[in-house]
């Protein structure tokens, strides 16, 4: 019988009551001093404390709850040769589209403009802007990714792609690409980002980028803090070439107290909570890929430490 050591934090007993229920032919401990424990051979969990997984002098298999994996790929503690899983979905697709959508609602209504105005106390309506004619663009075409272009697309918004390499989906302009990235980005309302943290996407949004936005444009930032140049974003918004920027994921999280973000007018921030875990699909992933690995099947779950993803 494998044993598995589940952890995710105060929610770790939790998530083990559920794994252990959906797959008794397993040992589940959540408990790193439980006398067994030494013995683990996967790990299942997130963002366990410094050290941890050097416990675990048996380990085989890493499996995250999660789709990001980039902490995971930068622990000292996890040896290069143990494979890492990921979710591919679980109902995280759906709850990005959403903030996808919500922050493309707030400029299409021109929300940030009438929040200025209502600290000005100034009454001035503005002409609605048609759907088909707000131009919105996805980074990153992955399996989350992907969906959020094609739901936005067939709500009638004018969606483009980028990807690193070349894909197609219906109803989305695809591009891929440094000079792909470039052309996009000066076609591009309402940006959003959700890509995975990689060497290549590491402060990938910076001055340069940025500004091949066109004037008043906004962005939505909801995959991985580091790709975004914070003092480059706020330079932009304060010369007024970007109009807002709604931001969920953050280089240092939780995001310090003294950042200027908290308090930039035109600035909104949430507590990375665009596309929480959902426990019952992530439940059968993980256990549906557990079953997998132990038959010695391929996995596209499959972490490529090399990409990063």
């Amino acid at each position: 019988m494998e044993t598995v050591l589940v952890y995710a934090g105060r929610a770790s007993e939790e998530w083990c009551q559920r794994l252990a229920t959906a797959a008794p032919e397993f040992r589940w401990l959540s408990d790193a001093d439980h006398p067994q424990a030494a013995a683990a051979t996967v790990f299942v969990g997130w963002n366990p404390p410094p050290g941890w997984l050097a416990r675990l002098p048996r380990l085989r298999l890493v499996h995250a709850l999660g789709a990001g994996v980039d902490g995971f790929l930068a622990r000292t503690d996890l040896p290069p040769e143990v494979p890492v899983l990921r979710l591919l979905d679980a109902g995280m697709a759906e709850q990005m589209t959403e903030y996808a959508l919500l922050g493309v609602l707030m400029w299409q209504r021109r929300l940030p403009l009438y929040r200025q105005q209502q600290m000005q106390a100034r009454w001035k309506p503005w002409p609605p802007r048609p759907r088909g004619e707000v131009r919105v663009s996805v980074l990153g075409l992955g399996r989350i990714g992907g969906q959020v272009a094609t739901a936005l697309a067939g709500l009638g918004y004018r969606v483009a792609g980028w990807s690193r390499s070349a894909r197609t989906l219906d109803g989305v302009a695809t591009r891929h690409g440094t000079q792909g990235l470039d052309a996009l980005l000066a076609e591009t309302d309402v940006l959003v980002s959700v890509l995975p943290s990689t060497a290549e996407t590491r402060g990938l949004l910076d001055r340069a980028r940025l500004a091949r936005l066109p004037q008043g444009a906004m962005v939505v930032s909801a995959g991985r803090g580091d790709q975004l140049v914070t003092r480059d974003l706020l330079a932009l918004l304060d010369e007024g070439h970007l109009a807002a920027a709604l931001l969920d994921v953050f280089e240092t999280e939780p995001l310090p107290p003294e950042s200027p973000l908290w308090r930039h007018p035109a600035v909104i921030l949430t507590p990375h909570v665009a596309a929480l875990t959902v426990p019952e699909p992530a439940v059968r992933q993980v256990v549906t890929h557990l079953r997998r690995w132990l038959r010695g099947e391929t996995l596209p779950a499959m972490v490529d430490r090399r990409r990063g993803y």
